[in-house]
């Protein structure tokens, strides 16, 4: 792997809990679901955008989404938008091209259209809601580097043989250091989540849509951030050995 590191991996397998594949072979979709709706998909889509701060509630977007009932725009865009990359992921391959086409559909009305699915070229800076400054993202003339080798190392872990447990831990992995590069301008925390759950479906299959990590990542926001901070303040001395706490929240998952 050039970017995503391996060094936790033996410790997380011994660690991992016991009857989780049991549980995720169990997953099965909602009655709700149909054709042209699905309730898990409104579950990630609402709560990967509450964890960004959005006022919305799962219950008014099922009945949005599968009822028809109207909202003012304002209160369902950002959610349709993320729910349309959702779907996106889940009749495409994860690749550079797609991650690239997933943030155009999820950053519609996030960013301006000549950001959607291009890397940025400010410094990026992830701050408190008081203004401090919490987190200091690669620099622009690394970002296209990082982000060339964050795309081989998914590919060739695609093409891997991986047990269930490897999968989860590199699923992890692909979110965490996709939101530490932070490559584009905004959109990377809904980004990221979007794409360990596209690689656990790539490697798992379709029951993947239905694990609630999003709703997992939000109920425990606090710890969610705190985890993501225990690596450092900036890029450049990230420590990846004091990872393990936030990669040990995807595999609780699976017990919603």
């Amino acid at each position: 792997m050039k970017i995503i590191p391996e060094i936790l991996l033996d410790d997380y397998k011994k660690n991992f809990p016991k009857g989780l594949e049991d549980k995720f072979d169990a997953l099965h979709d909602a009655e709700i679901s149909n054709d042209s709706f699905s309730f898990y998909t409104s579950v990630a889509s609402v709560f990967s955008s509450k964890i960004e701060g959005e006022e919305i509630e799962l219950d008014s977007y099922v009945k949005h989404k599968r009822f028809g009932i109207e909202f003012l725009p304002d209160y369902t865009k950002k959610i349709d938008d993320l729910y349309n990359a959702y779907s996106f992921a889940k009749i495409n391959s994860l690749n550079k091209t797609s991650i690239a086409e997933a943030h155009k559909l999820l950053g519609k009305h996030i960013v301006t259209k000549h950001q959607q699915g291009k890397h940025r070229i400010h410094n990026m800076f992830v701050t408190t809601d008081d203004g401090r400054i919490e987190y200091v993202a690669a620099l622009p003339h690394q970002v296209n580097e990082e982000m060339n080798a964050f795309y081989e190392d998914v590919e060739s872990l695609l093409k891997m043989e991986l047990i269930f447990q490897e999968v989860f831990y590199y699923a992890s992995l692909i979110h965490l250091v996709f939101v530490k590069i932070h490559p584009w301008d905004d959109g990377n925390g809904r980004t990221g989540r979007l794409l360990e759950k596209w690689f656990l479906s790539e490697k798992l299959g379709e029951k993947t849509w239905f694990v609630q990590s999003e709703k997992n990542y939000y109920q425990n926001h606090q710890l969610y951030y705190s985890n993501l901070r225990r690596l450092g303040l900036e890029y450049e001395s990230l420590d990846y050995a004091k990872a393990m706490p936030f990669l040990e929240m995807l595999p609780k998952s699976l017990l919603l």
